[in-house]
């Protein structure tokens, strides 16, 4: 029984790290990202490349990493949340609905990623609001300032998920896709070539995984696949949790509101993908680390 009570805090654990490292990886794509996605008047005019460029002369090198203290604070939860409810759901939907094959992996990645971000969401909020922030116009001095800023200012509780819709809605195909093509890709490869791509588990012989670069690259592609489906769900979640901050806030109040006005007023191309190539750079990279260490941490801490 010991064994198994750990099981619960060793998987947390291992989805925890593995958030964390991905979006370290990641953290200066997604402080540009947010810039440019939410039109910050102090970079608008400039492009992924030069923006880059741009944050450390203004700011400072840890400028990149601006908010990226809140964003461990709510990734490691997020991570570990994720990558445990996947693997819970995955067994419950296999015993209890009798649904196996590859959909399996798709709802349970849904619904893990659904499950992550409600109960991490007003981090999320919190750490938005911090990244947007230029040097020299602090409206918020800190995590928790910003915490009790947003509760007084805005309505309470229902402040902090302001855009949960659309995050929700997002989500749902983005973890879904994700966990889905990873594990596809997974049992394809080892089935298929496995020793070409494949190596036995550090933890448990009998058990096969894929070999590290093998890896990265499932998990790229998965990122890839499930960036392309939900990305203009994620611009619309920005605007929305930036409201109280943007002048044109009281277009942005429902998602289908917010979809709207950003597809009327800038397309396809310059509006609901806006920012879509920088996320490739970023979610690319992000998610091949994310299940790459995932899987090593599971060896590790003795999951397999």
């Amino acid at each position: 029984a010991a064994r198994r009570d750990f099981y619960w805090l060793r998987s947390f654990i291992a989805g925890g790290v593995a958030g964390c490292c991905a979006k370290t990886t990641t953290a200066p794509l997604d402080r540009v990202k947010i810039l440019l996605q939410a039109h910050n008047h102090h970079y608008k005019h400039l492009g992924v490349f030069s923006t880059l460029c741009a944050v450390p002369k203004k700011e400072g090198y840890l400028g990149l990493y601006k908010g990226n203290g809140a964003m461990m604070i709510r990734i490691f939860p997020y991570g570990a949340i994720q990558f445990m409810a996947f693997d819970q759901y995955k067994k419950v939907i296999k015993k209890q609905l009798g649904i196996s094959g590859h959909v399996h992996r798709l709802m349970a990645g849904s619904m893990a990623g659904i499950t992550a971000v409600i109960c991490t969401y007003p981090l999320d909020m919190v750490r938005v609001r911090l990244a947007f922030q230029v040097k020299g116009e602090h409206k918020y001095m800190g995590i928790i300032h910003a915490f009790k800023m947003i509760y007084t200012k805005e309505g309470g509780f229902s402040g902090f998920y302001r855009g949960l819709m659309p995050t929700v809605v997002g989500m749902a195909p983005y973890a879904g896709f994700s966990f889905f093509t990873f594990g596809t890709l997974k049992s394809i490869g080892l089935a298929q070539a496995p020793n070409l791509l494949g190596r036995p588990s550090l933890d448990n012989p009998d058990v096969l995984v894929l070999k590290t670069h093998v890896n990265l690259l499932c998990g790229g592609i998965a990122g890839a696949i499930a960036q392309t489906i939900s990305y203009p769900l994620d611009v619309t979640r920005r605007r929305m949790q930036l409201g109280a901050v943007l002048p044109d806030s009281e277009k942005c109040l429902t998602m289908v509101q917010t979809l709207k006005y950003v597809y009327q007023q800038y397309g396809i191309r310059r509006g609901l993908y806006r920012g879509l190539s920088l996320n490739y750079i970023r979610c690319i990279p992000s998610q091949a680390v994310a299940f790459t260490t995932y899987e090593l941490m599971k060896q590790f801490l003795h999951l397999n």
